[in-house]
């Protein structure tokens, strides 16, 4: 283990960390279902489900076997002018599990990717027809990648604050709630008069890296029904509540009225593979055909359209066919409702939250909630002792597990909430 953890400060350089300051990292060795195992020996449940990407768990035989299956068909092959059978099948399955509307997958290879080609595609529609439509509406707290495109319309922060003079001109409207829902659809409505905007982003439902905050359906549908009237497209950034996450196989599933595009990843392959999908509707398919080649969607990537993530993909659509998954998606939702029933009264709790198998449980201090909050790393070190991989967002706790987790398994994760939230509060 010595020379793991060696090796990995000489060489390795890790996502979202400062490693001036930040401990050693976890020496993962293997994984099985919900549990991730250590070099020293240890085992530690993936709450998280590995940045919310493994929805069946790690180590499905099933997943695995149709990868190998794949392998020794066709391991990878261009897709510019080029398909293959298992693209095609996943396409066709991806459309039929969405909301109806949708017609066309572009292939790409991670969540941000996805993003980037959805505004790629806004932004060249409009161009395509000669209308100069040039400004993005985007929510408060938006998280949609780390590429540029998707750094343009996400929060402005620590994060991105020194890429800030590359990204395009955004206007942002305050995340929805009870209390100014309707004056945001006011101010939506104002933006949207003035017939400059080619697009809508949103996470929907959900805003995952702002703390998992939940907004009401009804706030969105309102939203992508002034869109709908003033010619604005929309997209649903989905890469993170698809699959179920929020309880329906895709969060758009809980509005009313259908956005233009969708973003997907992570759990879309079971988390195993990456890659992403931008899922369109015929009519912005249709605006870039044309004798001209300028005005086809010039965008790919070496592994578009992969065909072993291909094959994840249609091994998790099968899993998701089977009954035992949904009734362990249930399971683990109204396992979270009891918990916020249980602890609703609590004052270590400013806020609790629910909403399918993410749960999500703001702490209360003194400042302002922030990812930069020192309450993080406490709690972090927290749920390792108690053999908990859960890595909060600033003061705020979330579990976001597998949907294989064992009742005995959720259960330690509650007991270890609320054995944290007690010494927080004491």
């Amino acid at each position: 283990m010595k020379d793991l953890l060696k090796n990995d400060q000489d060489f390795v350089w890790h996502p979202f960390t400062q490693a001036f300051t930040a401990p050693l990292p976890l020496p993962v060795i293997a994984a099985k279902n919900a549990t991730l195992f250590t070099a020293d020996g240890k085992e530690y449940l993936d709450a998280n489900s590995s940045w919310w990407t493994v929805n069946h768990g790690h180590g499905n035989q099933y997943i695995a076997d149709k990868i190998y299956a794949q392998f020794m068909k066709l391991d990878h092959v261009i897709f510019a002018g080029v398909t293959h059978p298992i693209a095609v099948e996943i396409s066709e399955r991806i459309i039929r599990f969405l909301p109806a509307g949708f017609q066309k997958v572009f292939f790409s290879d991670n969540g941000s990717t996805s993003v980037e080609v959805a505004l790629k595609m806004v932004f060249q529609f409009w161009h395509n027809q000669g209308k100069k439509k040039r400004r993005f509406l985007a929510l408060d707290g938006a998280y949609h990648g780390d590429t540029f495109g998707a750094m343009s319309v996400g929060q402005r922060d620590h994060f991105n604050a020194p890429f800030e003079h590359f990204f395009f001109d955004v206007d942002f409207v305050p995340f929805p709630t009870e209390e100014n829902g309707e004056e945001v659809l006011k101010k939506i409505e104002e933006l949207f008069q003035t017939g400059e905007f080619a697009g809508f982003i949103f996470e929907p439902l959900v805003q995952g890296a702002a703390g998992m905050r939940i907004y009401d359906p009804k706030w969105l549908t309102g939203f992508i029904a002034l869109a709908k009237k003033y010619e604005v497209l929309t997209i649903a950034d989905e890469v993170m509540t698809g699959f179920y996450r929020t309880g329906t196989p895709f969060a758009i599933h809980q509005i009313e009225i259908t956005p233009d595009i969708i973003c997907l990843s992570k759990g879309v392959t079971g988390g195993i593979l990456p890659i992403g999908l931008t899922v369109a509707k015929q009519e912005m398919y249709d605006a870039f055909l044309s004798e001209e080649t300028a005005k086809a969607l010039l965008h790919g990537h070496s592994f578009t359209g992969n065909p072993l993530a291909c094959a994840a993909i249609s091994a998790s659509l099968d899993l998701f066919e089977k009954p035992a998954t949904l009734s362990s998606i249930q399971r683990i939702s109204e396992a979270h409702l009891q918990f916020i029933r249980e602890e609703g009264n609590n004052p270590a709790f400013r806020q609790l939250k629910s909403i399918g198998t993410i749960l999500s449980l703001e702490l209360e201090v003194d400042e302002a909630s922030s990812y930069f909050s020192t309450i993080r790393e406490k709690a972090y070190h927290h749920f390792l002792k108690d053999g908990i991989l859960l890595r909060p967002l600033g003061n705020v706790i979330f579990v976001n597990p597998p949907y294989c987790i064992t009742v005995e398994e959720l259960a330690k994760i509650y007991v270890s909430i609320q054995r944290f939230a007690a010494s927080f509060s004491a």
